[in-house]
């Protein structure tokens, strides 16, 4: 896929599963099955956290296995961001905002969402070209009305809320203006992923997608 093609699934899933190791000394074969597992319930889209043991490893082989899906990188300096586009990510993130990572991205012209929290962060960020703007970790500094603070000044931006989204949260998320949820154990929960308890990811999956679907029905008077 190219640039275009991936923010807009990124877009119109509205869904960015966050894959980190479940335990200190989760396997690769962990991340695989939780991404294979997303993919399979309707989110062909993975963010491999670089804590992963063989993460770079994890995204060549789903990128290759899975080259309808899209596979990114949570990265935080600049030599392992260009080893995972290496590898075949099709997006870089990173949990603050690294400015430097941003530009190699463009330069690169892949899809990229730095984290910030600040207005100050979020403006730099849009302002350096980013495609989207990851929130993080906004639970703790207002969640849901604290998207919508930032979105009556700069609507413009388009916001993924990260840190703190579950099952009671997502859909305000999406009614307070998130163009997207990045969810991590709330969707990929610690004894689904060491259980290899499929069913159950995939119920999750379905919820969060309902969540978001409906939020956005209700934005547009269409519910």
């Amino acid at each position: 896929m190219n640039k275009m093609e991936v923010r807009l699934l990124i877009e119109n899933i509205g869904i960015v599963p966050a894959i980190r190791p479940a335990t200190r000394v989760s396997a690769p074969d962990d991340a695989r099955f939780a991404a294979e597992t997303v993919f399979s319930a309707g989110i062909p889209i993975a963010e491999i956290n670089m804590s992963v043991p063989g993460g770079i490893g994890v995204i060549a082989h789903l990128a290759k296995k899975f080259p309808e899906a899209i596979v990114g990188a949570d990265v935080l300096d600049l030599e392992t961001a260009r080893r995972c586009l290496d590898a075949g990510a099709s997006f870089l993130t990173s949990p603050g905002l690294i400015l430097e990572i941003v530009e190699f991205a463009l330069k690169k012209d892949v899809v990229v969402f730095p984290g910030a929290l600040t207005p100050t962060e979020v403006i730099t960020a849009w302002k350096s070209g980013a495609d989207l703007i990851k929130v993080f970790p906004c639970s703790q500094v207002g969640g849901a009305r604290y998207i919508q603070a930032l979105k009556r000044p700069l609507g413009g931006a388009l916001l993924i809320a990260s840190g703190g989204v579950n099952q009671q949260t997502a859909l305000n998320f999406i009614l307070s203006g998130a163009t997207a949820l990045g969810i991590g154990a709330e969707l990929i929960p610690q004894e689904a992923l060491l259980g290899r308890k499929e069913q159950q990811i995939r119920e999750l999956a379905r919820r969060f997608l309902g969540m978001v679907k409906y939020g956005r029905a209700e934005t547009l008077g269409l519910s």
